[in-house]
């Protein structure tokens, strides 16, 4: 099922290269400096809104499809070191402390474990780092949340693993990080009707 996600992703792209989503994009990745790994870079959505504050580019991406679609796109920040790695989220192939800033876009709902997925997060933040977040996350409105539970399977076999039901926000702040700032929102279209998000910056605690 890879393959099939990596296409469909593609052409559902379409619509995010000007819409809402791609202002969340822009507005998050303007704060994202220095060396950067993105994790789940997916095929590179993302990479037009860096900035030449980024000094160095790591993408991770575990779907060899979706990877095929991320080279066509690697239009980085000029003087910027990139780098496109296999790796997944809960083992990022880098040293401890060893980025600024670790990115994460509608990522976080299909890893197999979150909590395994943020650690590494933090193990790779130097002190005074930030982590980046947009994810969709389970709904608090009790008939949303119905919905989600009703879609979660199919979610499963057809968007890579994808769990709507996931509390994303508890599993950060339980993971350690504080949240400096968090907006939140909903995905647009017919999938805003159950896929609520949030975005924001967060930093580990104690460092």
């Amino acid at each position: 099922m890879s393959w099939l996600f990596a296409q469909l992703y593609e052409r559902g792209s379409r619509k995010q290269k000007t819409g809402p989503i791609d202002g969340w994009r822009h507005e998050l990745l303007a704060q994202a400096a220095g060396e950067v790994v993105e994790i789940g870079a997916g095929n590179g959505l993302n990479l037009k809104h860096y900035t030449d504050a980024v000094t160095r580019l790591v993408l991770t991406e575990p779907n060899q499809h979706m990877r095929a679609h991320l080279r066509t796109r690697l239009q980085v920040p000029d003087g910027a070191e990139v780098e496109l790695s296999e790796g997944y989220a809960e083992a990022i192939p880098l040293p401890d402390n060893s980025v600024d800033t670790v990115v994460s876009t509608l990522v976080l709902c299909s890893v197999k474990s979150q909590a395994a997925a943020l650690a590494e997060a933090q193990r790779v933040l130097r002190p005074g780092g930030r982590f980046l977040f947009l994810e969709h996350v389970g709904a608090d409105d009790p008939g949303k949340a119905l919905l989600q539970r009703v879609m979660k399977p199919l979610c499963g076999i057809f968007a890579d693993g994808c769990n709507p039901t996931r509390n994303t926000l508890g599993a950060m702040e339980a993971a350690g990080f504080e949240i400096e700032g968090l907006q939140r929102s909903q995905m647009p279209g017919l999938s805003g009707r159950f896929a609520p998000t949030i975005q924001g910056s967060a930093k580990v605690l104690d460092r």
